[in-house]
């Protein structure tokens, strides 16, 4: 038998890599199951993507291979909205990188920039492609545990010299996966600051930067002076526009940087399919009047579960951004224990912290990507876990969540 690598051999367990599997046992089986786990909403994507996609598949120039460049109208598309969007002005050949999906390039990118004996700040919990990127660049990553005491902030003051020192990349995301944190201005002109006096790559996750609620716009990390010279970021039409399974995403950042990826990409793939970026310009045209009606429904469905797992036992914030509520849970009550158990006795699919990170420890994340009323159902269900838990003696080992 071969032997698996040492890289290979610390990685996590991804933590929906068994969510799928024992959905469709519990279906088969004939559970009502209410899935609440990953960030795929429900709800269509733009008709003018579907339609481009439908046009492109007849058109035989469409079928051959994109490479790195792709398919320059969908290049054009994207530095159009950052100039409309975030008063951002990029170069659509040498400063924007079409991605499969945001996921592969913010794995990719560590590979440009890492190497062993250089070290990752990887927020913790947080997208597992951070901790992935990292490691399969034998880089050393420094987790930092996100918790309520900062506002699930990284703050950077607090990792010690000796590990700064060797610092190349900082991965950051706000608005946040999985906690809906929000970062304040200041803040991100802190960290600008900070990356800059230390030459450190800051690869900024803006995967949520259309959901945002109650008048909160969340920003470029380009809006942030200085920015340019240390930052990537990343978009996707994933979350935006209900366009999960088509991976189509992209990167922005200088010419060298960008240039960076790109060349990385050049070795890992020969780009995303002509039809999928064409659907894509179709999407982000639809911006301005598919957006707004769109976040409006999450925004119906967020007030909605918040209502009803307060109303079941639970305490959680009413988050200004993103699609996830980040919910606490008992001191005593471990997340996988508790969701293992909303999943094989209620038939909810929600995420442990803990699969996220060990910094998770003490919260689940459920996504309001269903209607209200399946969202009510699934708190109630999850009330039942709650008391049958709490009920229970002993009480399983878990964190505090302070």
């Amino acid at each position: 038998m071969p032997r698996l690598s040492s890289r290979f051999s610390a990685f996590p367990v991804y933590p929906l890599a068994h969510i799928p599997a024992r959905k469709k046992a519990l279906v088969a089986a004939g559970v009502d199951v209410i899935d609440l786990g990953a960030g795929d909403a429900d709800l269509p994507p733009p008709a003018g993507a579907v339609a481009a996609l439908q046009a492109a598949a007849e058109v035989p120039a469409m079928q051959r291979y994109g490479f790195g460049l792709g398919h320059v109208p969908f290049r054009e598309a994207i530095s159009g909205w950052m100039q409309t969007r975030f008063g951002h002005r990029v170069d659509p050949l040498t400063e924007v990188v079409p991605l499969l999906g945001s996921k592969e390039g913010l794995a990719h990118i560590a590979f440009a920039y890492l190497g062993a004996g250089d070290v990752a700040i990887i927020p913790d919990p947080a997208y597992q492609a951070y901790l992935g990127g990292a490691l399969m660049s034998e880089a050393t990553p420094y987790v930092y545990a996100l918790r309520p005491r900062t506002e699930f902030l990284v703050d950077l003051d607090e990792i010690p010299a000796d590990v700064l020192a060797r610092t190349r990349v900082l991965y950051l995301n706000y608005p946040n996966n999985p906690t809906a944190a929000i970062a304040p201005r200041a803040y991100l002109e802190h960290v600008v600051r900070l990356c800059r006096e230390r030459d450190i790559l800051l690869v900024y996750d803006n995967a949520y930067s259309e959901m945002g609620f109650d008048g909160y716009v969340p920003p470029s990390i380009f809006e942030i002076d200085g920015a340019r010279d240390v930052a990537i970021e990343f978009h996707s039409l994933s979350k935006t526009y209900n366009m999960t399974g088509w991976r189509c995403a992209w990167a922005v950042a200088k010419p060298e940087i960008a240039g960076a990826l790109t060349k990385v990409k050049s070795f890992t793939d020969t780009g995303q399919y002509l039809g999928i970026q064409a659907a894509g310009v179709a999407a982000i045209e639809s911006w301005g009047e598919f957006v707004p009606r769109n976040r409006a429904v999450f925004a119906q469905r967020r007030d909605a579960a918040v209502a009803a797992f307060r109303a079941n036992g639970f305490s959680c914030e009413s988050p200004a951004a993103t699609m996830y509520l980040w919910i606490p849970l008992p001191e005593g009550i471990a997340s996988a224990d508790f969701c293992d158990r909303l999943r094989e006795e209620q038939g909810v699919i929600a995420m442990p912290g803990s699969g996220f990170g060990a910094g998770g420890e003490g919260f689940f994340r459920i996504s309001f990507i269903q209607d209200g009323p399946r969202i009510a159902e699934a708190a109630r269900r999850a009330g039942v876990v709650l008391s049958a838990m709490l009920a229970a003696e002993p009480r399983s080992p878990g964190a505090h969540t302070s």
